[in-house]
């Protein structure tokens, strides 16, 4: 076998959804295989996949393994030459998966490889590329030069911001999100290391493999991730996680530092974890006291874009919850444009406080031309929704209207 695809999944039940369906798209004609490890959801994850996804090896634990142990539990049962780690909150291109085995077939050197990743609006997603955060590095990062220079080779290497988005590049980190691995590769540097709960595996990964002669490699076919649907990145358990990774990482590869080093590099972790839960106690308390505008989701406009009976179903479901709408009626063939059509981006005005929310019949449009367009001029304020008539569901990085 070819491909091994794992996809560790914690109650996020739709976008797994959507991220099976794209996958099922992706691998026509490949000789692959899909593990869904789910982490003991209690949104009826399980029963959805084992349902609506028969051909899924369904791996439900009784309890929360984390990410990088419930990876290893699929990839001891896969048995294909590369094995990909996929974030269920992804939505992957028609051709990505192709595209991606042909490169490391030509390159027997290169041990795992990345992609471009997007964000909701189109724009580029800085952790598709990144350096190993050694102390230098991190220094850079945790001080604010990397956001002030990021194109610098120096003050900006943590996201390799002077690496081309066009053009394929070794790169050191490999986002966990999607990163494909030579399984002769990792039989020489072992798997993800358990001691990761969540966060860090895919960074102490990458460097083992560098460390055990490969490349590691940075792709430019685009996926969509809505980053972090699966974690709450507001609770203090995130927080905990997080940072408690940094500090694993640091112990494991940079340990022999001198007292000297340490000690300040450590201290500048807590501190920045401190500061991030002081900021997050501080948005609390200015909600509960009001500061913050109750209205989420004031005057949000959607924009429909597909076949005719699939854009009525869309109208119809937002209509229900008093969303306002624009409908096109076009696909591939009569609107390869897409919202880029002179007819529609005239309609969808700039500088607006409120988000316009494009959504694209899937049928319509395969979702590497729907990613392809959203990249070809991101615009904050305009986000990335599609629909398929089989689940009658509308996906967008904010939420999920059925």
């Amino acid at each position: 076998m070819k491909l091994s695809i794992v996809i560790v999944n914690y109650n996020v039940r739709y976008y797994l959804d959507q991220c099976l369906r794209s996958v099922q798209r992706a691998m026509q004609g490949l000789d692959a295989e899909v593990f869904v490890v789910d982490n003991h959801s209690s949104d009826g994850s399980v029963e959805h996949v084992r349902t609506t996804f028969p051909w899924v090896h369904l791996i439900a634990s009784p309890h929360n393994n984390g990410f990088a142990r419930a990876n290893n539990i699929a990839i001891r049962q896969s048995q294909a030459e590369y094995v990909l780690l996929l974030n269920p909150d992804t939505l992957i291109g028609e051709t990505v998966l192709a595209e991606s085995i042909t490169f490391m077939d030509a390159h027997p050197d290169a041990g795992g490889l990345g992609v471009h990743m997007m964000n909701g609006d189109g724009s580029d997603a800085r952790e598709s590329r990144r350096a190993i955060p050694t102390p230098l590095v991190s220094f850079y990062k945790m001080t604010g030069l990397c956001a002030r220079f990021p194109q610098s080779r120096r003050f900006g290497k943590y996201y390799m911001g002077y690496l081309p988005w066009h053009e394929a590049a070794p790169i050191e980190v490999i986002s966990g999100a999607y990163c494909l691995l030579r399984r002769s590769a990792l039989d020489q540097v072992g798997l993800l290391d358990e001691d990761f709960f969540m966060y860090g595996e895919d960074i102490d990964l990458s460097c083992r493999i560098l460390k055990g002669g490969y490349s590691n490699w940075y792709l430019p076919v685009r996926i969509l991730h809505y980053k972090g649907e699966s974690t709450h990145k507001s609770s203090f358990r995130y927080v905990h996680v997080f940072y408690e990774a940094m500090l694993i990482f640091f112990r494991k590869h940079y340990g022999h530092l001198s007292h000297l080093l340490a000690v300040p590099i450590k201290t500048a972790i807590y501190l920045k974890a401190t500061w991030a839960l002081v900021g997050m106690l501080s948005d609390r308390a200015r909600k509960s006291l009001g500061f913050f505008s109750p209205r989420q989701q004031q005057d949000v406009e959607y924009v429909i874009i597909g076949r005719n009976g699939n854009v009525e179903a869309c109208r119809h479901i937002l209509s229900e919850r008093g969303f306002d709408t624009a409908c096109y009626e076009g696909d591939a063939q009569t609107m390869p444009l897409g919202h880029h059509d002179p007819r529609i981006s005239s309609q969808i005005q700039t500088g607006k406080n409120q988000p316009t929310v494009v959504v694209y019949d899937a049928t319509a449009y395969r979702y590497d031309q729907i990613l392809a367009l959203f990249a070809r001029a991101p615009q904050s304020h305009i986000l990335m929704g599609t629909y398929l008539p089989e689940t009658q569901r509308i996906i967008t990085p904010k939420e999920i209207i059925q």
